[in-house]
């Protein structure tokens, strides 16, 4: 009996590859045929080939993208040596484009599906497993790209696109075959509400398939409602602009919040300045940490945006972040992109300090990716955009911004990781936020430390970050250092009991007179000489100040932070505060 194997190398084993599953939940009629491996970036090549070659494919598809497709080149032409009859067949967005080309560059593939594959891979089943002469031959199945004997490159067209409610539901385990649950346990579930996306950003392949759909509400309530009953810990929602439509996106939350089993948090890519006070209103009831929101903001340079075809009222952006962020139940991601066109270097500096300052739980920094297929590729030469050769194509200069210059973004953005988006130096980034120009300065100069000292791209432990962070701003600011020091302990021990206590701090026995009758495990007990209480209290950035007497803190581990872990802190007055 033939077999045919779809296989993923997914970035991370958390992941996990929904395309394929797709595939071959829709191809149901030929389960018996088909089956799925799944491996990651991180596993060795002859790891990945030696289990390959022990499934015996007769038909082997990998799934392309950006992060693997050099892989799952290297992987065909070895395969193709110890499995000279294998077919090999590729699809997904990084091969959907100059598909031609990548078939010539790489003779062991044999063809490409292109697009979505749900419908091609079906009748490409049945023309690998049936023997009635009626059945289909290549030439016949929409949505392909192949090599015949002769070695010609053939086109069958592209396939019309199915409605979102013939795709099917993947997750449940009879769709695939699978035991119940098993392909997913521990793994980030993706689930995909519409397809298409209304918008035309140039740097993004979505705005070049327009077509825009929509799973019907029933039978997104229904799939929703496997999700919530399975307890899984957390569901991406895939669709580029979930909130494009209003009335549907509030019908998915306001059931999300009906039916929300404590647990389960949803995650949705959405455009903040669409956001209507209806839908705020309800995303501020939300329990902490149900739902997650990722925006897209990308630049804060007006000019940039009209070049880059991107809508987008960036008043309202900051409006509607604020409005989330002041509810304190809901983590927010914000996107930046460096490299677009018209932005320079003052300019991306501009927009990430506009963007920093709105304190989201991650401001993720992103460098260009040009791909293929995307307006921004077809007009590289008008923006002298140069970019890698090889996947992921990073930008490496433009017009605007020379390659030097990134490399200073880069340092930012290894400086925001570890600072900021870690969520573990808060109050001491707060602190050092008021003793710079700007926090992209801040990041900058904290990025030219670590490269001067030879700390770049080196394991540290969190108590290093600490120290170099402390060395850091002594070095610029020395007035500050007990402040520095006394917030950095107070981020220590905020999101954990330090199994080590850093040098800097202050002798515990100076306080445990006064703590003599605190005996609770999971309770430490600090003293400082400022007032952190108060910055918590107000949210307000800026230096702490000092009290007339030092205060005794507690950190309570057992009443932590649903939205970002830290320990509950509060000031104790008088000794009973503590007991």
């Amino acid at each position: 009996m033939k077999k045919i194997l779809l296989t993923a190398i997914n970035a991370k084993y958390i992941h996990s590859n929904p395309a394929v599953y797709s595939l071959r939940a829709y191809a149901k009629e030929y389960l018996a045929y088909t089956a799925i491996a799944e491996y990651t970036i991180n596993q060795r090549t002859e790891v990945i080939l030696r289990e390959l070659y022990d499934q015996q494919p007769d038909v082997l598809l990998f799934s392309c993208y950006i992060w693997n497709v050099r892989l799952v080149c290297e992987l065909a032409a070895e395969l193709k040596k110890v499995l000279p009859d294998v077919r090999i067949w590729v699809g997904g967005p990084e091969v959907s484009y100059e598909y031609r080309d990548f078939l010539q560059q790489n003779p062991a593939v044999c063809g490409v599906l292109l697009g979505e594959g749900e419908a091609t891979f079906c009748e490409l089943c049945a023309y690998y497993t049936e023997q009635n002469q009626t059945k289909k031959q290549l030439f016949q199945i929409r949505g392909l790209c192949f090599r015949d004997a002769d070695g010609n490159l053939n086109e069958t067209g592209m396939r019309p696109l199915l409605e979102m409610d013939q795709l099917p539901f993947f997750y449940r385990a009879e769709a695939v075959g699978a035991a119940a649950g098993s392909p997913w346990q521990n793994r980030i579930l993706y689930y995909e509400s519409s397809r298409g996306c209304p918008f035309s950003c140039s740097y993004c392949l979505s705005s070049i398939a327009r077509d825009l759909r929509f799973r019907s509400l029933p039978l997104v309530f229904q799939e929703l409602s496997y999700f919530l009953e399975a307890r899984v810990m957390q569901v991406k929602f895939v669709d580029r602009t979930f909130n494009c439509d209003h009335r549907r996106a509030l019908a998915i939350w306001s059931f999300l919040k009906e039916h929300d089993n404590g647990v389960t948090n949803f995650h949705f890519e959405i455009s903040a300045d669409l956001l209507q006070e209806e839908e705020l209103a309800l995303l501020r009831t939300m329990r902490p940490g149900l739902v997650q929101l990722e925006i897209g903001v990308q630049t804060a340079n007006l000019r940039t945006l009209r070049e880059i075809r991107r809508k987008m009222d960036l008043c309202r952006v900051e409006r509607a972040v604020r409005s989330i962020a002041a509810a304190g139940n809901m983590h927010q991601h914000l996107d930046l992109i460096a490299g677009l066109p018209f932005e320079d270097f003052s300019s991306f500096r501009a927009s990430f300090d506009r963007i920093y300052r709105l304190h989201p739980q991650q401001l993720q920094l992103g460098f260009l990716k040009v791909l293929k297929g995307s307006y921004l590729y077809e007009n590289r030469a008008e923006y002298a955009l140069e970019f890698g050769a090889y996947p992921p194509y990073e930008v490496l200069s433009t017009r605007w911004l020379s390659y030097g210059e990134l490399l200073k973004i880069k340092l930012v953005e290894e400086m925001l990781e570890v600072y900021s988006n870690s969520g573990q130096f808060a109050m001491t980034m707060q602190m050092a936020e008021a003793a710079f120009a700007s926090p992209f300065d801040l990041f900058l100069q904290l990025g030219e430390f670590y490269r001067q000292k030879g700390l770049l791209f080196l394991h540290h432990t969190r108590l290093r970050r600490c120290e170099i962070l402390l060395d850091f701003l002594t070095e610029s600011d020395q007035t500050h250092r007990a402040l520095y020091e006394e917030a950095l302990t107070f981020d220590l021990y905020r999101l954990e009991r330090a199994k080590r206590r850093p040098l800097w701090a202050k002798d515990p026995n100076q306080w445990k007179e006064r703590s003599r009758g605190f005996r609770h495990q999971d309770v430490h007990i600090e003293q400082f000489s400022y007032d952190f209480f108060e910055l918590l209290e107000n949210r307000r950035p800026g230096l702490a100040s000092r009290h007339p007497s030092p205060q005794l803190y507690v950190f309570s581990y057992q009443e932590r932070d649903k939205l970002t872990g830290q320990a509950a802190v509060r000031r104790c007055e008088a000794e009973e505060d503590i007991c």
